[in-house]
């Protein structure tokens, strides 16, 4: 592991292509993030901290603490900023709801903020943002909803994380880099 004076001992960060599992490794053989990160990252323990599906893109940080994890990860303690383009229109109805929550099968789904950044045909496009990460969340929140003008359930079609915490994505797709330092200080003192 070659680190200099400014990075982070604690930190990475990797910008998670689409297509690649967040896990070690997969029985069916699949592409995983540790394909893209140098052999010692899995040698030495390092473990992503929470996930991004399949078919979902963006930051992703990993680190060999437990602890460091676990408060990043616990509901309510970091807000995590998303980019997402959603087939059909997504109203202010649709924006309502996401915020005031969704009743899943076992849990309520929701959003801090959602603002509309663009449209392109019949997509929209959105930055929404969340402080807790239940399984597939922002895909099964919007796909709970319905496109008013056609009846058909909203359908993520690209989700991309840009943000956890005051730690912005800067990296190209596919690269990773340890964070500095001061990255570091400012994503743990942000947290609650």
């Amino acid at each position: 592991m070659d680190t200099v004076d400014n990075d982070s001992k604690l930190l990475f960060a990797l910008n998670k292509p689409k297509g690649y599992l967040v896990t070690r490794s997969d029985d069916l053989g699949r592409k995983t993030v540790y394909d893209l990160l140098p052999e010692w990252v899995y040698d030495e323990g390092w473990m992503p901290i929470g996930r991004l599906d399949l078919e979902s893109k963006g930051l992703l940080l990993f680190t060999q603490d437990g602890q460091t994890g676990h408060i990043l990860t616990k509901p309510g303690n970091c807000v995590k900023i998303y980019e997402i383009w959603v087939r059909g229109h997504v109203s202010d109805g649709h924006i309502a709801q996401a915020l005031k929550g969704i009743k899943s099968k076992d849990d309520v789904l929701k959003a801090l903020a959602v603002d509309i950044i663009g449209f392109g045909g019949a997509k929209t496009k959105l930055r929404i943002q969340i402080n807790e990460g239940k399984n597939r969340h922002i895909r099964r929140l919007f796909g709970a909803m319905k496109d008013e003008k056609f009846g058909t359930p909203l359908k993520v079609l690209d989700l991309k994380r840009v943000s956890i915490g005051s730690l912005k994505l800067n990296i190209e797709s596919s690269k990773w880099c340890f964070l500095s330092v001061d990255e570091e200080k400012a994503l743990l003192a942000s947290l609650k």
